[in-house]
């Protein structure tokens, strides 16, 4: 027996195990998301919503399109049955399942997915989802799945698939637990979200308010005159970007071994080798930037989005960045943090050039010409100082708050493992309907 079959071993007396295609009928869908003339007008389930959700239901927005009538009937979806995702990306997203939990008369499962229905006299289909959502359960189907760039899982290591099967009665109420158990797990870490969210609001608040108002909530105001900006602390002036920073286009050498650096919107400039997941490894970097510690790098396509940021570092980075150097005595620290708060993106956006969002430009006339506050110098570093100490506690609580939410995920899913392989003693409710014994042959994936 393999490593991911182990689990059968340690099953209960009373339960059995069976392929799937013993208990469910499975079939494939072909319905692409093309809408013909004379074809009948549906509503799809596509790959997002099954990946997405955990459970199908009536008030989702699906995709509207048309399938011939034989599609209609053949992929239609009704309540209790499952969906797989069977075309994924990644293998390890193969097999990832949700449950239709009432009908929806005009729902046709869509294309890179399998229905997967449970003959009701022997499975339930609320419990083969719990099973499917056990990763020690669906580890074959990712194994079984083939490709390089993307992976697709054949039918038949579908209908192979282990499954155990417990007396009818208990499959209900172990499902029912589950249902119970992970609804209040899922509260729990829609409560810890939403505290990484007020948190992570609170710290943007204060960032802004200490870069546009000073730490000092007594300190006299006057008008800015920048009307993005409004009033400042009366001992601050205003000044255009280029009169702080000039750009700088200082090629590296060839054959340099400097560090590559990235420019992320969520954490700024670091090296891209600490996060070489998040994009490609240049194979070299002639003819890129030189960055010089302190230098503010600016990606011109995001940098209304907030894609602008503070170098800690010496290296190099993509020719496609501009690279703004302190030319005036200020702490350059200071405007990394005021560039990143909010209250810039509407001038940012307003300043570049573009047809539409996602080709904006902010090329450095433009930014150059953007009047920004200029504390005194003792004040900026203040103010710098204030930011990193209040941000440093702000990590550490989001830090304890995040690993509570994976601890949770963890424990959710542990406790689905557990309770649909029998670790975790859950009597039937009721006794009322037996047990399956003896199954008899499969029923067709041609009944769906």
């Amino acid at each position: 027996m393999t490593e991911a079959g182990a689990w059968q071993k340690q099953l209960p007396e009373s339960w059995e195990v069976f392929p799937l295609k013993a208990v469910a009928a499975c079939v494939v869908s072909s319905v692409d998301k093309l809408s013909e003339e004379g074809e009948k007008p549906v509503r799809l389930c596509n790959y997002r919503e099954v990946y997405n959700h955990e459970f199908i239901r009536p008030d989702m927005d699906f995709m509207r399109a048309t399938a011939t009538l034989a599609e209609a009937e053949r992929f239609r979806l009704m309540a209790g049955d499952v969906v797989i995702t069977k075309d994924s990306e990644s293998w390890d997203d193969i097999g990832v399942p949700a449950l239709v939990v009432e009908p929806i008369p005009d729902l046709v499962c869509g294309y890179h997915l399998a229905i997967l229905r449970a003959d009701r006299e022997k499975l339930q289909g609320r419990f083969l989802f719990r099973c499917l959502q056990s990763k020690l359960l669906r580890l074959p189907l990712e194994l079984a799945s083939v490709g390089v760039t993307r992976f697709g899982l054949p039918k038949d290591a579908i209908t192979r698939l282990s499954v155990p099967l417990p007396p009818l009665a208990q499959q209900d109420a172990i499902a029912a637990r589950l249902d119970r158990e992970t609804v209040e797990i899922d509260e729990l870490v829609a409560e810890k979200e939403k505290m990484l969210r007020i948190l992570e609001e609170k710290r943007g608040a204060l960032i802004t308010r200490a870069v546009t108002r000073g730490l000092d909530p007594k300190a006299k105001m006057k008008p800015s005159g920048v009307e993005w900006l409004g009033e400042i602390p009366e001992s601050w002036d205003t000044c255009r970007v280029k009169n702080l920073f000039r750009l700088v286009a200082e090629p590296a050498p060839e054959n340099n071994d400097y560090t590559l650096l990235a420019l992320y919107t969520d954490i700024g400039v670091r090296p891209r080798k600490e996060l070489e997941a998040r994009g490609n490894k240049a194979s070299s970097t002639d003819n890129y930037w030189m960055v010089r510690p302190g230098d503010i790098v600016v990606n011109k396509l995001l940098a209304w989005m907030g894609a602008i940021g503070v170098s800690r570092y010496e290296g190099v980075t993509s020719p496609a960045y501009d690279i703004l150097r302190a030319t005036a005595n200020v702490n350059t620290t200071y405007y990394h943090f005021l560039f990143r708060c909010a209250v810039c993106f509407p001038e940012f956006r307003r300043r570049s050039s573009g047809i539409m969002d996602m080709r904006l430009r902010l090329y450095f006339d433009k930014l150059g010409d953007m009047r920004v506050p200029v504390p005194p110098l003792a004040e900026q570093d203040a103010i710098v100082k204030q930011i990193e100490s209040d941000s440093a506690r702000a990590d550490e609580m989001a830090a304890a708050l995040r690993d509570s939410i994976r601890l949770l995920a963890e424990r959710r899913a542990a406790l689905i493992t557990a309770a649909v392989t029998g670790r975790i003693a859950i009597p039937a409710a009721s006794m009322g309907y037996c047990g399956c014994r003896s199954l008899g042959p499969a029923r067709s994936s041609e009944g769906i």
